[in-house]
């Protein structure tokens, strides 16, 4: 699997999954955009991937924010392959989800990833064709307790994904997506620092045997089928929604 002359945008490229999917393309030859929002982890991954001898570049940019989305679509040119790693996690129930909460939710997860694909696809219509890859979630196929805002979200990237295979599969544009489990990025650890300060052990290891394998995934394993999406080996592929979860959502 090879990405020679392709190139390809990260959203949240700056750390956990979205860091190593930036590596893990450089490395298989294809220039990397990263779209992050300003700050220290966006310059390690960029400083990272071109100490590893990869191309790569970082446009500094809120996917929540139409404009910023474009301009940096402008900026960067037109592109092979679009991946929308960014998200943010909340949690709580229905009850205690606040409108403010549900609004970032949607700006973020929703939003953001309309906001990229929308700015993208003009351009891979001019090149022939592209690759397109949401992170959705479990929480986009069976129902995670406390993750209502999460879910809903999650949900929609699922569905998105669908709409855009069936309305540009006749343009060269595949669109798939990734429902991963849960991974130990820094993201985890803030959030179990941040929800659950007087217990961090006990929830790690609970989130860690949620899965039935008994750990959380790694970075490097969902940028391994990000790597084999988003290239020309899985050309037959669209419209598809991959678990790697651990056995969550089949065998839990």
């Amino acid at each position: 699997m090879h990405l020679k002359e392709k190139r390809a945008v990260v959203t949240g490229g700056g750390g956990g999954i979205g860091a190593a999917i930036g590596r893990r393309f450089a490395q298989a030859g294809a220039e990397v955009i990263i779209f992050d929002l300003a700050n220290d982890d966006a310059q390690k991954t960029l400083d990272d991937i071109h100490a590893d001898g990869g191309q790569a570049q970082l446009i500094r940019v809120d996917v929540a924010d139409t404009d910023e989305v474009e301009s940096a679509l402008d900026e960067a040119g037109p592109v092979d392959i679009m991946v929308n790693n960014a998200g943010i996690s909340l949690v709580g129930d229905i009850e205690n989800t606040s409108p403010e909460d549900l609004d970032r939710a949607y700006e973020v997860n929703v939003k953001g990833v309309y906001n990229c694909m929308r700015a993208s696809i003009p351009g891979m219509i001019l090149k022939g064709g592209g690759a397109i890859l949401n992170l959705a979630s479990i929480a986009s196929k069976m129902g995670l307790a406390d993750r209502f805002a999460y879910s809903m979200s999650k949900g929609a990237v699922l569905t998105m994904t669908y709409s855009v295979a069936k309305d540009y599969v006749s343009k060269g544009i595949r669109c798939n997506c990734i429902c991963p489990g849960r991974v130990h990025t820094p993201f985890v650890d803030r959030l179990i620092e941040k929800n659950y300060p007087e217990n961090k052990e006990e929830m790690f290891a609970k989130l860690s045997a949620f899965q039935p394998l008994g750990r959380m995934g790694t970075p490097d394993e969902i940028a391994s089928l990000a790597l084999y999406l988003c290239s020309d080996e899985a050309a037959f592929i669209t419209g598809a929604a991959y678990d790697i979860d651990g056995g969550c959502a089949t065998i839990r």
